[in-house]
Order: structure tokens, then C-alpha cells, then sequence
């Protein structure tokens, strides 16, 4: 889960040309739902942004009171392309929740939000709807969260032996091969022969690369030089 917390000064929604929403002084929350966020990354996120100190206190001093501490509305968005991945230039959206589930999730976020503030002082969008929002961003200043965050290790060392037990170091080793050789056809002066060019374009692993490039991004190893994300990056 991944949210962009604005301290704003105002803040409004609007559909189709009404606004349904709006508050004044608080904090304005971008959420973005993952397909593999649970109950338990919904509670964290509440905590987080509840407890974020983004205001002065009486005497001035920065960062020292939460939205809660001063009383401030809180304005909450769904906001899906928050977990979007770059495929060259195009946003890929497979990891964020599908909509029939997220309503569900979302709302319930909402729910643990008001239980744990006042219900009065927190106000939302329209789920699924096309909206303009309005952002009056107050410094600026603007937070990202993340839940777990990132780089975060499991607590359950078999839930961790498991997921990484997904990606098999053979089809790992091909996946690499693939995109070894292509990388050092790209780079060779002379023309490749023909087995070079059938190994290089052997995209008959789709499916694999796909699911491999999910998988790394899960494991937080999605770094600039993998060549998984390499090579994905080349599929459209």
C-alpha cells in the first residue's frame, strides 16, 4: 500500500461538475492499494498518516503535531495509479488491486480511519469515479508512505522462504541467459547468425518473464541492473 500525504490549507473534489467534498486545514491522502495488501498493511497506514507530524506546534516548532494533535480535516482519494510500474514509457498497472476488490478495501480503510479519528473530520472521493481534486498544498509539503516499507524484511522467515522459493533458480539462470545474449548481440559489430538472433528473440517464456518480474519487485531486488526488469522492459 502507498500513499502521498499533502498538508494542504484547503482542498475539495469534484464530479461532473459538483463538488462532493471538501476541507479546509489538514492533510490530503493519495492512496494506492496493492494486490497484496492485507488487514495488516490497512492498520499501519492508518497509524502512519494519523500520527504524521507535518504541523507546528503553539510555539512554532516544525514537525512536531500530527493532523490528530491540531484537530485538522483529513480529505482521502483512491488513487490506483500510485502503484503503477514503468514498462519503457507505459504505465503498467498489474500490481495495483482490481477495482471490485479495492472498493471493499478502501472502504474499510475509511472505516478504521474514523474509528481511530473523528468520523466528522475525515472525508473522501467517489470510489472509481473520474474526479478533479483540488489541492491547495500548504509549504509545500508532501509525504510518501509506504506499508511495509520498502526494503522492509517479513517477519515470518517461512513466508519469506516461500516466496522466494516462487522464482526457481532454473528458470531464473534461462531468464538471465536471455538476457545476457541479447544484451551482447546489441553490442556486437558484426551481424549475429541465426542461432544467435532464434536464442535472442525466444519469447516463448512470456508468461515466465512476466511473472518473474512481479515476483523480483515483491522481493525488493528491482534495481536499476537487473536484467529481469531488463529484459521485461523489452516486451510489449
Amino acid at each position: 500500500m502507498k500513499a502521498v500525504v499533502q498538508r494542504v490549507t484547503r482542498a475539495s473534489v469534484t464530479v461532473g461538475g459538483e463538488q462532493i467534498s471538501a476541507i479546509g486545514r489538514g492533510i490530503c491522502v493519495l492512496l494506492g492499494i496493492s494486490l497484496e495488501d492485507t488487514q495488516k498493511e490497512l492498520e499501519h497506514m492508518v497509524r502512519k498518516i494519523l500520527n504524521l507530524r507535518v504541523f507546528e506546534d503553539e510555539s512554532g516548532k516544525h514537525w512536531s503535531k500530527s493532523v490528530m494533535d491540531k484537530q485538522y480535516e483529513v480529505l482521502c482519494i483512491s488513487q490506483f495509479t500510485l502503484q503503477c510500474v514503468l514498462k519503457g514509457n507505459k504505465p503498467d498497472l498489474h500490481l495495483a488491486m482490481p477495482s471490485e476488490q479495492a472498493e471493499g478495501f478502501y472502504n474499510g480503510f475509511l472505516e478504521q480511519l474514523r474509528k481511530a479519528y473523528r468520523p466528522e473530520l475525515v472525508k473522501d472521493g467517489k470510489f472509481g469515479a473520474y474526479m478533479q481534486v483540488h489541492i491547495q498544498n500548504d509549504g509545500p509539503v508532501t509525504i510518501e508512505l509506504e506499508s511495509p516499507a520498502p526494503g522492509a524484511a517479513t517477519s515470518d522467515p517461512k513466508q519469506a522462504r516461500a516466496t522466494k522459493a516462487k522464482i526457481s533458480k532454473l528458470d531464473y539462470i534461462k531468464l538471465k541467459s536471455f538476457c545476457m545474449v541479447k544484451e551482447t548481440i546489441s553490442k556486437m559489430k558484426r551481424p549475429p547468425t541465426e542461432w544467435e538472433k532464434i536464442f535472442a528473440n525466444d519469447i516463448s517464456d512470456k508468461g515466465l518473464i512476466s511473472r518473474l518480474y512481479t515476483e523480483t519487485i515483491q522481493l525488493n531486488v528491482n534495481k536499476t541492473n537487473n536484467p529481469i526488469k531488463k529484459w521485461a522492459e523489452t516486451l510489449n
